[in-house]
């Protein structure tokens, strides 16, 4: 009896406590949300200097789950202040607008934070967050600010620490307006997440450089996003983007450029067309706050593996006529970003690079490839600090020349010539001649019926102006086709020119004996304005190889002078048919008139 007693004056004071903590968490619900209202709003705007300003509908804190539930949180900025602090140049680059339905902190430990003033939360969830996030670059670092205290020298006086176990944002909706450029670029995004993990703000941590923001590990993560260039020229589209503040890397899958067709490109554009694909990309020590804050681009590592660049060059011309393509040299490119970059190097790894031109005279498109393409690219920049260091970029590439020859070169680039000053040197190994049909047939109007290269050494200094260097083409048993084009066929062969070229014109081979000396050649190109880069260099080569086969400037020159005697023949010949058809016309009509 005595023990079932003790049971029943268990279960009442029990009974008792546990309706006590529910009373007590009533009243709390009920006086406790507008003091907290208060105080959060309060905290906000003090610790932003009255930029931004928090409000909610309602809290609910749930003493017995140690659960604190928030509902439709906006946190907005105050316009005026922003300008305020615009005029004294000490505004931010970055504006944030948010928007939440619900945010709730799981397990809180108020005894903790009430006898240790120890504030700990095991986790932070985010329900359906909106974000807008708007960009204009007001300062290029980081300005001064009076209060120089850290976040724990702020909160030391009341608390001794602040750890959050978890945050977590799933879906978010961002839309982010970049008015950097000379338009508003908009981008929206729906697929995105975000998570922080171990956020520790104590003594220890205010000075620890690895955390950021107070976060052993920040991840951001975007699905299938899908974008457009402000020129409408591109679309952009990528199906997955990771970035880790603990690794500070960056990794990015299917990543594609795609522009509009040809045709409409080549209308509303007069630049070269580009289209990219890059299967994986690693940007590593990639310094996301740099990027956020100012735009711009550091790391020390890019590592491209897969994909394909295909380059279509703007068969109409320039814009204006006397106008220059010296843009698309990669460093009048690189110093005309309007993002600043510094890269130590890229590493690409079986990556396919296509050339294309069209010929109006011939009405088709030639096409020259490097496949499967591996190589490094060492020092890209246009920070006026690491210039000073080192001007010069060096590119060694390795592929294969319209996937047969193995191709070795390589590029050095100055950085700050004011003519784009470059040089490049390489060589190409055996392979048949016939795989350059698809670039020959439809450029040069020549199809190769049969020879083999045994090598291709080349050694080039050139600028945006001229070029000079050395080639030397060593080949055997070399034969072509001369061209014309046909309404039918598209490319029709010139017989008699043909048989001429190969019996009179053409060297079948370099050196013509087995064991003689090689014929070699200096170059001189000088670049029309209307060339872009990738042009330039090939026919900077392909003025090298000419003379190589037998077609050398005097050989050339002879050919024009033929063909002008024979075209002057022809009109002759037209002319003399046209006047006998007159003087035909004229005795028929005298005839009718007798008659």
């Amino acid at each position: 009896m005595a023990l079932r007693r003790h049971h029943k004056i268990g279960a009442v004071i029990l009974l008792s406590i546990v309706s006590l903590v529910l009373v007590l968490s009533f009243f709390i619900n009920k006086y406790w949300s507008p003091i907290l209202a208060a105080r959060v709003k309060t905290v906000v705007l003090s610790s932003s200097d009255s930029l931004y300003s928090v409000d909610f509908s309602d809290a609910e804190l749930h003493v017995l789950k140690g659960q604190l539930i928030f509902y439709n949180i906006t946190l907005k900025p105050d316009t005026a202040v922003f300008n305020r602090r615009k005029k004294q140049n000490i505004a931010p680059n970055n504006l944030v607008e948010l928007h939440l339905r619900r945010l709730i902190l799981n397990n809180i430990h108020p005894l903790a934070l009430y006898f240790h003033h120890k504030l700990n939360i095991g986790e932070i969830i985010l329900s359906s967050p909106e974000l807008k996030v708007s960009y204009q670059l007001n300062h290029t670092r980081d300005t001064v600010i009076k209060d120089r205290r850290t976040p724990w020298e702020m909160i030391s006086k009341s608390l001794k620490s602040v750890h959050i176990g978890a945050i977590y944002l799933n879906d978010v909706k961002l839309k982010y307006s970049d008015y950097s450029g000379n338009k508003v670029a908009i981008s929206e995004l729906k697929e995105m997440n975000l998570s922080a993990s171990d956020l520790l703000i104590d003594s220890a941590t205010q000075t620890d450089k690895s955390r950021l923001l107070y976060c052993k590990e920040i991840v951001f993560e975007v699905n299938n996003y899908t974008g457009q260039t402000p020129n409408g020229l591109y679309t952009y589209k990528l199906n997955h983007l990771k970035l880790s503040t603990l690794t500070s890397q960056m990794n990015v899958e299917g990543f594609r450029l795609t522009p509009i067709k040809a045709s409409a490109f080549f209308d509303k554009s007069h630049q070269t067309r580009y289209n990219l694909s890059v299967d994986s990309l690693q940007l590593n020590h990639f310094d996301y706050l740099g990027y956020h804050k100012y735009r711009k681009i550091s790391a020390s590592k890019i590592m491209i593996k897969g994909g394909m660049l295909s380059i279509f060059g703007n068969p109409n011309g320039v814009k204006d006529p006397g106008g220059d393509r010296t843009k698309s040299f990669p460093t009048v490119a690189l110093s005309r970003f309007s993002t600043e970059v510094k890269v130590d190097t890229i590493h690409i790894k079986k990556y396919d690079i296509a050339y294309s031109e069209f010929n109006k005279k011939s009405s088709q498109t030639g096409t020259i490839t490097f496949n499967n393409t591996t190589g490094s690219i060492l020092n890209i920049t246009n920070n006026k600090e690491a210039l000073a260091k080192n001007n010069i970029s060096t590119v060694y590439l390795k592929s294969y020349f319209m996937n047969r020859g193995l191709l070795n070169v390589v590029f050095n680039f100055n950085l700050t010539d004011k003519d784009a000053a470059f040089s490049y040197k390489g060589n190409l190994g055996p392979m048949g001649l016939g795989a350059l049909n698809p670039a020959t047939m439809p450029l040069a109007m020549v199809k190769i019926s049969s020879g083999t290269v045994k090598d291709l050494s080349f050694d080039v200094k050139g600028s945006s102006k001229i070029s000079r260097g050395h080639l030397q083409l060593l080949y055997n048993d070399l034969k072509v086709k001369l061209l014309k084009p046909d309404s039918t066929y598209g490319l029709k062969s010139k017989i008699i020119e043909t048989f001429y070229a190969n019996l009179f014109i053409l060297k079948h081979d370099n050196p013509d004996k087995p064991g003689g000396v090689p014929r070699s050649f200096n170059l001189t190109f000088v670049r029309p304005a209307d060339y872009p880069f990738f042009k330039t260099i090939w026919q900077t080569l392909f003025s090298g190889i000419k003379p190589s086969a037998g077609l050398d400037k005097k050989t050339v020159d002879a050919i024009a002078v033929m063909k002008n005697k024979k075209e002057q023949k022809k009109q002759e010949r037209l002319t003399k048919k046209a006047l006998r058809q007159q003087q035909r016309a004229e005795k028929k009509h005298e005839k009718e008139l007798q008659k």
